[in-house]
């Protein structure tokens, strides 16, 4: 995977023209505000679990220039302390199933518009609930050291502790959503796809439970994980924290070859690796997309991902 600073520059260069032709995105200090309507909720009773990498400034929103989004604008979260979900309820007619959207940022931010609620927009269209986890991404971060510029295994995995208890939490609340418990998946992107593939691996709980909301199952009941990272490690060997197994649900992955920012290797061998398992995986490559594509290029071959998604979701009985 290429180093974490070369994110920013490609994610730009599909919000714009090139990074060096777009205005620097501002920042603003304050908690990130989800559009009217919206509920943001709290993940944690109290304080989540194990604090952050080192002690960073308050939460703040950097908002881009963005021809692509609405209103042309797109925001990404830095520093985030308390992690939340942010509920946007599935329109008419309701399939009772549930998607949990991890947005990408290379654990150093969360790009909580490109690749979460733009993201949401889409699959509620579809009758799907959809909950975007703005999950602990600190400044520090903990899988990169950047004064070095090599991945690292964190100690203490803050994003999975949040990524399983959103889950959880959902899965608690799924009667209040009107949601079907067993019909809940994920979807990730870049460092989000991670998180996908860890949740869908990993079941032990990666935190000591706080209430009855832990001892609901974090296991996704199917998962989508879109041009992941942190998989394929530099050296070109498979990420050893983590475990693929047959308890793994059925997945379904989408790259671009010409991805510059996490190499294609991060899809082909975790498919490979749940092949292996005896896990039901579908995988598209395109020639053509580059890195954090989203919903971006819709009149290109990559633009097709959200209906080969549909496609495969009414294969595995879940729309």
């Amino acid at each position: 995977m290429a180093p974490v600073r070369s994110l920013l520059v490609s994610i730009l260069g599909f919000l714009g023209a090139s990074a060096a032709a777009d205005p620097p995105p501002t920042t603003a200090l304050g908690v990130w505000q989800p559009p009217p309507g919206l509920d943001q909720v709290r993940i944690w009773p109290g304080d989540a679990p194990d604090g952050t990498f080192r002690p960073q400034p308050p939460e703040s929103v950097e908002t881009y220039d963005d021809p692509g989004a609405p209103g042309g604008k797109s925001q990404a979260v830095l520093n985030i302390a308390v992690p939340t979900m942010t509920i946007v309820p599935a329109r008419e007619p309701r399939t009772r199933a549930a998607v949990i959207v991890f947005p990408g940022g290379g654990f150093r931010k969360v790009f909580i518009d490109l690749e979460g609620i733009e993201i949401c927009r889409w699959l509620t269209t579809r009758g799907i609930t959809c909950i975007v986890s703005k999950y602990r991404a600190p400044g520090g971060n903990d899988f990169w050291d950047g004064e070095l510029h090599r991945q690292v295994t964190p100690a203490i995995p803050r994003a999975l502790q949040d990524a399983q208890r959103t889950i959880r939490l959902v899965r608690s609340k799924a009667a209040e959503l009107g949601i079907d418990p067993h019909r809940i998946g994920v979807l990730g992107m870049s460092a989000g796809g991670y998180l996908v593939a860890q949740t869908s691996n990993i079941l032990t709980p990666a935190y000591r439970a706080v209430d009855a909301t832990d001892r609901v199952s974090s296991r996704p009941d199917f998962a989508v994980a879109l041009y992941p990272g942190h998989i394929c490690r530099d050296d070109g060997s498979f990420d050893p924290s983590l475990p693929v197994t047959k308890a793994a649900p059925p997945t379904f992955i989408a790259q671009a070859w010409d991805d510059a920012t996490d190499p294609v290797c991060n899809s082909l061998m975790y498919a490979a690796a749940l092949d292996k398992a005896g896990v039901s995986t579908e995988v598209h490559l395109f020639a053509k997309g580059g890195h954090a594509f989203a919903l971006r290029h819709k009149d290109e071959p990559i633009g097709t991902w959200p209906h080969l998604v549909e496609l495969w979701l009414r294969q595995i009985g879940m729309m």
